[in-house]
């Protein structure tokens, strides 16, 4: 049984502005207060366990809300029982509370049409298993790099601000005549003790600014494009976002949501433009009556292998078992590029830094020699 998403969309769309983010980022705040993938990936496992023991939603949800640990949960839990006993169905609640999206509460509205709520309570659970596992192989790539080069340059910083000037002092005493390495490195060190501050306070302006713009869409566009441009991470970057992809469209589909209102509602959720503008050509090639896989085929940011299985799942009328298949091999793909670009990062930047601090240690070597051997 299909459900068309239009009237709930203008709806929502007449409501505050509501903007669905990123899938990977749409749930990161602080303090961990938000209603996250982790928390929804157990929450709604145990519903589903409820449900299909026999326990009516009103008590599930009071069950759940006994087992919440934090109180802004519990009385998430309890909000939502109350607004249950009013008589608002479970979807519209999902619909009118922040803490979910529009695509819990199409597919939880789908559950609610077909008598299969527990089966989609699950299946939601296992869209949020998916999401944490993809996100905690994506951390754990670039967890270490980022330390690695954080702590790089406060070592860097720590040299060229308080070790380089000792020497300066010690070159000035004994008026060395320095190699042309140590005039630079002295020189940028100069800069940087003049400079850091005003520096800094460049970078942090250019941080805010970057919050203002991020979400224009000329900004959105060229980002997207650079990201798909860069070697070897371009492709990697397409696959994390065609993961999501399939990984929603699986569910909805398997929710018998209509292909059109599935590509719609995707296009939403995920927050990277070049996919956008794919999926809002397609739906309007669909709409206008051409073939899935041929207007995929018309956006370069759809590569050959999804072309084709969607073809197969066309002809095949198997489109749901297509976008699961998909999905899985996507993961796999990123979990294995997440640790390639994990293993190849962490020596490279070892190397790097070594390079740099060695230079330093080098140049500020160098007249010390020349020093001793004056003196000898």
């Amino acid at each position: 049984m299909g459900i068309k998403i239009a009237n709930t969309k203008k709806q929502k769309q007449n409501q505050s502005s509501f903007d669905i983010s990123s899938v990977l980022t749409k749930e990161i705040t602080l303090f961990g207060n938000a209603f996250n993938s982790k928390k929804k990936e157990q929450w709604y496992a145990e519903l589903s366990v409820l449900q299909k023991s026999g326990i009516d939603l009103k008590s599930g949800l009071e069950l759940l809300s006994e087992t919440q640990k934090k109180e802004k949960d519990r009385v998430l839990m309890s909000t939502m029982t109350q607004q249950l006993i009013d008589g608002s169905s479970f979807s519209d609640i999902l619909k009118n509370n922040s803490s979910f999206s529009d695509y819990e509460y199409y597919a939880i509205k789908i559950g609610e049409q077909t008598g299969q709520l527990a089966q989609i309570s699950l299946e939601l659970s296992e869209f949020y298993k998916r999401k944490n596992d993809l996100r905690r192989e994506i951390v754990a790539a670039l967890t270490y790099p980022i330390i690695v080069l954080c702590t790089a340059l406060l070592v860097i910083f720590f040299m060229l601000r308080y070790v380089v000037p000792m020497f300066v002092d010690i070159f000035k005493q004994n008026n060395v005549d320095l190699p042309n390495i140590t005039k630079a490195i002295i020189n940028f060190s100069n800069f940087m003790g003049e400079y850091g501050i005003l520096l800094l306070g460049i970078f942090t302006i250019g941080i805010i600014l970057l919050a203002f713009i991020s979400k224009k869409t000329w900004y959105r566009k060229f980002i997207g494009k650079m990201q798909l441009k860069i070697p070897i991470l371009g492709n990697y970057f397409r696959k994390i976002y065609m993961a999501q992809f399939t990984q929603a469209l699986s569910l909805l589909t398997s929710a018998k949501v209509p292909m059109v209102d599935s590509i719609d509602l995707v296009k939403n959720m995920i927050n990277f433009y070049p996919l956008q503008e794919g999926l809002q050509n397609t739906n309007d090639a669909v709409i206008a009556g051409g073939k899935l896989s041929t207007s995929f085929a018309q956006n370069p940011v759809f590569d050959k292998k999804m072309i084709a299985m969607i073809r197969v799942a066309e002809e095949t009328n198997q489109t749901e078992f297509i976008f699961q298949k998909l999905n899985e091999q996507y993961n796999q793909q990123v979990k294995h590029q997440s640790q390639v670009i994990s293993n190849v990062l962490n020596p490279l930047l070892t190397i790097i830094v070594g390079i740099i601090v060695g230079v330093i240690l080098i140049a500020m070597y160098l007249p010390m020699f020349r020093l001793s051997s004056v003196i000898g």
